[in-house]
């Protein structure tokens, strides 16, 4: 977090707004609704006892009434429309009955009674968004509701992603002997796409040295985060810190004690940060999840902590001895709170243990097994 410099705004038309971070503080100009209105299809009164009224014109929604309304005298009226001049009451129609042409026998009314008053939602001047806040299906009906049709959001972080390995091949293509689909690519840029990030740039990279150096050149020159997956431990073929730091990467870590996940490398080069993820399939969505995913949103002003709740062990839990793990989980409700149920076995090169799983349990390092019913917690996915 402390490398992180969040991005400048831009002007984002509300129609394409979902999903972004605001960055401005936004108060209304004007009061929510902006007239008094009916709750009710029915008849607005001058409140008082029952009585039969003759009936002098209609408000509708969007065509206020001509007429007021007074003593001996209702407007008919729908709901949403404004009250005319007169009434401090709207009597529903299921409380009314038909007295002839013109007229109508209404029940008693009290004032204010099935009225929307003006600014009930929202006053003139009061603060309704705040910086940080991600835009969802309501923030932009109440920026709607208060005429703005454009925001003010953080910029989506621009995010190169770069997958090593030889022995990867594309989706689509035939296998070679001793290949596998790659299958990081696409899920690490869902990811990436989920915490607000803009993919522009997919590259597959091959374990030699001068490959993986021009592509992290290419992609530290386009983008705000470089996520590679792969390259990142010691071996002969791991090519990707060494390149790192000719291109004059600083590296800030390498080395978590997490399972899966290990080999996670974290860098920066001024205000680029650079993120290298283990090659394995759920270690790479996993280290995502726990450093890049706080970071994108870091980037936007947002909210960088992902949502966590506390949950019970269906089954006994080996604990690691030495690192926190990170267990992908299912969660039930039950009478007295959530369970977590393992999805399987926890090989980090077993991508469908990642399927319909809710969240992963955080479980520290120790040396005794954790017995069913331990409560533990729970990072939502």
């Amino acid at each position: 977090m402390s490398a992180v410099e969040p991005l400048p705004g831009e002007e984002v038309a509300l129609a394409a707004g979902l999903g972004r971070v605001l960055a401005e503080t936004v108060e209304s100009p004007l009061d929510v609704p902006p007239f008094d209105s009916s709750a009710m299809d029915g008849y607005a009164v001058v409140a008082g006892p029952a009585a039969e009224l003759e009936v002098r014109g209609e408000s509708r929604a969007g065509r206020p009434a001509r007429e007021a309304a007074r003593p001996g005298v209702a407007v008919a009226i729908s709901t949403g429309a404004p009250v005319p001049e007169g009434a401090d009451a709207v009597v529903p129609v299921e409380r009314t009955e038909a007295a002839g042409d013109s007229r109508v026998r209404v029940g008693e009314s009290r004032p204010g009674a099935n009225i929307r008053r003006a600014g009930e939602d929202l006053r003139r001047g009061q603060g309704v968004l705040v910086a940080g806040a991600e835009l969802g299906p309501a923030e932009l009906g109440v920026l709607s509701s208060l005429g703005r049709d454009r925001a003010l959001c953080a910029r989506r972080p621009r995010l190169a992603l770069l997958v090593t390995g030889d022995e990867l091949a594309e989706p689509g293509e035939p296998l070679e002997p001793g290949q596998i689909y790659s299958s990081n690519s696409a899920a690490l840029a869902g990811q990436a796409a989920q915490a607000g990030a803009e993919v522009t740039l997919r590259a597959k990279v091959p374990d030699e040295r001068d490959s993986t150096r021009a592509a992290l050149a290419a992609a530290l020159d386009s983008a705000d985060v470089v996520l590679v997956s792969g390259g990142v431990s010691v071996g002969p073929h791991d090519h990707v810190k060494p390149a790192l730091a000719a291109l004059g990467v600083y590296e800030r870590f390498w080395g978590v004690a997490l399972k899966p996940g290990k080999p996670t490398w974290f860098g920066t080069r001024d205000s680029k940060l650079v993120f290298g993820l283990p090659g394995n399939p759920v270690s790479a969505m996993v280290c995502f999840q726990l450093f890049a995913r706080p970071a994108l949103r870091a980037l936007q002003g947002g909210e960088p902590a992902a949502r966590r709740t506390t949950a019970r062990l269906v089954t006994p839990w080996k604990v690691n001895p030495g690192r926190t793990e990170a267990v992908r989980c299912r969660l039930r409700p039950d009478g007295a709170g959530l369970l977590a149920e393992p999805t399987g076995d926890q090989g980090s090169h077993r991508l469908s243990s990642m399927l319909g799983a809710d969240g992963l349990a955080l479980v520290g390092p120790g040396e005794e097994e954790l017995p069913a019913g331990t409560d533990v917690t729970v990072e939502l996915l």
